[in-house]
């Protein structure tokens, strides 16, 4: 069997059959339940809070419960675990409220007075509280060549914007706290069990020896799942502590999609100066609204940076980025992590650069493309064979049958985009922060077991992680068990983050395997431990931003096809055509489910996912309020592959499952603007916004 053959996934029957035990399935003995106490506000300072006596089984949980800290370690540990104090977003939690019996919790729930003090103006909108420099949390700069030395003919400047984007994972967050033989045990739903761990050590004082994390089966992440589990895991334990009994915690549908983290809103601007058709230099800044606390977003900013040039090579640059705290839903990781930003903005600049050039817009891309040994855009080097022009030809011959069996015809359009993935952390934070270790154990009875602290949470590692070991040892597939993880039991290969779950742990397993095999005929058990070390290409310097920013690339060219309503404008995406280079992929079934889900949740970012704050409170906390595609709105997708072998991952893999999200809008928005023949410079593009776009056309008419 050949890597890239499809085999039938090892979790599939379990959940099909309804047979697989998530967070809300679970029941311990004298287990309680805890809702979550919230602010009103999104800037203030709680004077007092009035508890009404609590009635036998009902218990308040807050601030005064915390062990030793009353901080969620994340980047920084600026967030509380509940807030005391100041008030930073609408929701914040304050308390956890416990009990046996749900209703009875929420009858005592409506009795709390809490008594704010508002003694400043909160800050909502992302322009006006970049203006204030106190609300600037991180600020970056990327240079490369001298924009004061070249020669051009004519600039283009233009701002964009993009909006929050809901994760919207089937399954809601939810964890378990308890409190067993001097132990914190806390299990549920997540993608990262070591940061949880790292944020209970910090917490409590503790060391893992009295802590312990358990991932559950876990309904979906996107992201969602990789910093925010922290904070509930926080909650949970101290509850578990303080009770000595099972404590639950599981958000409401609303509940989730009001307060959890969602994808940043942006303002990018991009300024090209071009002579002779081609692009001499660019200016380019990118605002993150990171909402109440930094969180995650100082890194999702440095990937927006990092990719704001995409598949291009341009000689001069200057890249400005910052985050901005306002007093919005504090904002976090989702698939593509700051690249759907700054790439949305970047490929649709592209296309009204080739259109002010009469280019095709292919044509004009395929004239920048990036190819072996060419400097990045921080002056790294690119180490490897990238084949755009393969993409390209392949991808616009894909769509041309189509495309030349219809006339051009008004209301209907194709855009194009073409757009690359780093695959891992940025920089040396594989080598430096991450040290992955993995371990494969031989057992006794012949079975090879797979120790790592990366999770399943529908995205097929478990499938792709085995199917990595088994074939490197030349063994059934179902000789190799997952451990599932545990962090008494499993050491840290990393979060489930930043693509890098086959192309970095699978390539440790996959040496891991190498070491086994000699070992597998030998009785009793042999365990293979493999140690992350960094390749001598990649050199990187955290504090200028220099060097090679990613272990490799995985690139796509996309084609979209558009039909756009003249009497009601709204759109239909009709068909995208893609190729991509992932390396090789581990299962071609398994990776084309993974570029159609991406390509449909770039379809919902590009057309309807429309989310908006008012008062710090998001306005789309339910299903009738924040549509996604359904059945009815997916296109027919077309998906092909260049394999382009990485020697550094397993079996030649690389990153697969952001990439496929990345450049579908921008191509969807090209589409939209060929058909209207108008610009757009945000999304989602709604039938109200190309209303209003042919309107200002036809009033400066």
């Amino acid at each position: 069997m050949k890597i890239t053959d499809s085999v039938e996934r090892i979790d599939s029957r379990a959940k099909i059959r309804g047979m697989a035990k998530y967070i809300e399935d679970k029941v311990y003995p004298e287990m309680l339940y805890a809702k979550t106490l919230r602010s009103d506000h999104a800037r203030a300072r709680i004077n007092q809070i009035k508890y009404p006596e609590c009635p036998q089984g009902i218990y308040v949980i807050d601030s005064k419960d915390v062990i030793l800290n009353n901080e969620v370690s994340m980047i920084d540990t600026a967030m509380p675990v509940f807030s005391n104090e100041t008030i930073y977003y609408a929701g914040e939690p304050i308390a956890l409220i416990v009990g046996s019996d749900k209703d009875a919790v929420l009858r005592y729930m409506e009795g709390i007075e809490i008594d704010y003090i508002l003694e400043e103006d909160p800050f909502f909108d992302l322009d006006t509280a970049s203006k204030v420099p106190s609300n600037i949390l991180t600020a970056h700069t990327i240079e490369k060549g001298n924009l004061n030395t070249i020669e051009y003919d004519f600039v283009l400047e233009e701002t964009f914007r993009t909006p929050y984007q809901e994760q919207l994972y089937m399954e809601k967050q939810g964890m378990i706290g308890r409190f067993e033989e001097g132990v914190i045990i806390v299990e549920g739903s997540m993608q990262c069990p070591y940061y949880i761990l790292n944020a209970l050590k910090h917490m409590t004082g503790w060391n893992e020896d009295r802590l312990r994390v358990i991932q559950a089966t876990t309904g979906g992440a996107f992201g969602g799942k990789e910093e925010y589990p922290s904070l509930l895991a926080c909650q949970v334990a101290t509850a578990a502590y303080k009770l000595k009994k099972p404590v639950q915690l599981i958000l409401d549908r609303r509940e989730d999609i009001a307060f959890s983290t969602k994808r940043h809103p942006a303002r990018i601007y991009v300024k090209s100066y071009v002579k002779n058709q081609k692009i001499q230099g660019m200016e380019m800044e990118i605002l993150l609204d990171a909402g109440g606390y930094l969180g995650l977003s100082d890194v999702v900013l440095q990937r927006a940076l990092l990719t704001m040039t995409g598949a291009y090579k341009v000689d001069h640059l200057r890249i400005e980025g910052k985050t901005v705290r306002t007093n919005n839903v504090f904002t976090g990781a989702f698939r593509g992590f700051g690249a759907p930003q700054s790439l949305y903005a970047l490929e649709l600049h592209m296309t009204h650069l080739a259109n002010r050039l009469n280019l095709d817009p292919m044509t004009f891309r395929e004239n920048h493309f990036v190819v072996e040994g060419d400097p990045t855009s921080t002056e790294g080097i690119f180490h490897e064979h990238i084949p755009l022009h393969e993409l390209s030809d392949k991808c616009r011959k894909l769509a041309e049958a189509n495309m030349a069996s219809e006339k051009k015809q008004k209301w209907v359009g194709y855009g194009v985009a073409v757009v690359p993935h780093g695959g891992g952390f940025t920089g040396d934070g594989e080598a430096a922060h991450i040290k992955a270790v993995v371990h494969l154990r031989k057992e006794a009875d012949g079975m090879v077991t797979i120790l790592v602290s990366n999770v399943e949470m529908g995205q097929g590692a478990i499938t792709a992680l085995s199917k990595i070991v088994a074939s490197a040892l030349e063994i059934p597939i179902s000789r190799v068990k997952y451990e599932i993880p545990d962090t008494s039991k499993v050491p840290d290969s990393g979060p489930t983050v930043a693509s890098r779950t086959t192309m970095v742990v699978g390539a440790l397993l996959y040496r891991a395997a190498l070491d086994l095999k000699p070992h597998l005929q030998e009785l009793g058990t042999y365990t293979a431990v493999e140690s992350y070390k960094k390749p001598d290409y990649v050199v990187w310097d955290q504090e200028t931003f220099k060097g090679n920013a990613y272990l490799a690339y995985s690139w796509v060219a996309l084609i979209a096809r558009v039909e756009v309503n003249p009497l009601t404008y709204e759109v239909k995406c009709t068909h995208i055509w893609s190729c991509y280079d992932v390396g090789r992929p581990i299962d071609e079934q398994m990776s084309e489910g993974q570029a159609h889900g991406g390509m449909i949740q770039g379809l919902g970012y590009a057309l309807m996912e429309h989310m908006t704050s008012k008062g710090g409170f998001i306005e789309q906390f339910a299903f009738s309020s924040y549509p996604i595609p359904t059945p009815m709105d997916i296109p027919e997708m077309t998906v092909e592959w260049v394999i382009n072998p990485y020697e550094d991952g397993p079996f030649g893999a690389k990153a697969v499952g952001e990439l496929t999200l990345v450049g579908v809008a921008p191509a969807i928005s090209a589409a939209i603007e060929d058909a209207i023949g108008h610009e757009t410079f945000t999304i989602p593009v709604t039938p109200e916004i190309i209303e209003r776009t042919l309107s200002v056309w036809k009033n400066s008419n």
